[in-house]
């Protein structure tokens, strides 16, 4: 009975994975919303590629999202890193508190950056700018990392940091040639967890750039707007959306197992 129940859950979870594939695969020219739930009886997948390409400028956009969702979880996975370190290892005053203020980022609504954000970079000259979204993600992505590096980093023996230190080892050469290296497989779970978070951003991407060269591709493809009856098919749309998803898919299926092994360690 256990195991019917899990299929069914299974099936339910993954009915809205086949309905976009389906629809994606679908020609154009046949899609119908009646028969949304049909297997396709043609492939057109390739055309429908196609198509979006030429509706929007995706490919100009994806070099930047890749830049974004590189270097923006690299340095967030980094700064947490020192974060948990300097917290737990250095037990700086009040660690706890600090702790608290950097995580208390994540219980206010993205939506409510927004404006703030709008005003703030178009003053500084950051709006329509790369740096000024790479600024954005790490800072959103750092709750997360010092969050897991905290946990990981009250696991390790305080004996390694001390028989550093009576080595003549410095604070900063010990988190870079200890603790940095033993918490690899936990900064490769976040890294992946905030590379797919970046990469899937819309909500920043439509509300901090504009140009073809700094926007990122979801923002690029919110473009397709899509109708049964006038503007984008929608088989154009999902197809678009599901090569622009391949990615993240990749990449997990990649490091599927040093990911788990990373949250795992980490107590997560």
């Amino acid at each position: 009975m256990r195991r019917v129940v899990l299929i069914v859950l299974g099936l339910v979870w993954l009915f809205p994975t086949y309905l976009i594939v389906a629809n994606a695969v679908r020609p154009a020219g046949d899609y119908d919303p009646s028969d949304a739930v049909k297997p396709p009886g043609s492939m057109g997948l390739f055309d429908n590629v196609s198509e979006a390409w030429s509706r929007t400028d995706v490919g100009a956009t994806i070099g930047s999202t890749a830049i974004y969702s590189l270097v923006a979880p690299a340095l967030a996975v980094l700064f947490g890193a020192l974060a948990g370190y300097a917290i737990v290892v250095l037990r700086v005053r009040f660690g706890f508190l600090w702790f608290v203020v950097i995580f208390a980022g994540t219980v206010v609504p993205f939506q409510m950056l927004l404006v703030p954000l709008f005003v703030g970079y178009s003053k500084v000259s950051l709006y329509d700018n790369q740096m000024g979204l790479v600024l954005v993600h790490t800072a959103i992505s750092v709750p997360l990392a010092a969050l897991v590096m905290r946990n990981f980093f009250g696991s390790v023996a305080v004996s390694i940091f001390e028989a550093a230190r009576l080595d003549g080892a410095s604070t900063f050469r010990i988190f870079w040639r200890i603790y940095l290296p033993l918490s690899s497989a936990a900064l490769a779970a976040v890294f992946i967890l905030e590379f797919t978070y970046v990469w899937n951003d819309l909500l920043f991407g439509l509300t901090l750039a504009q140009s073809d060269n700094v926007r990122p591709v979801w923002a690029e493809l919110s473009a397709l707007t899509t109708d049964v009856y006038a503007g984008t098919p929608v088989p154009v749309a999902l197809a678009a959306g599901l090569v622009v998803s391949l990615p993240t898919v990749v990449l997990f299926l990649a490091t599927q197992r040093l990911f788990t092994r990373g949250l795992t360690l980490a107590q997560f």
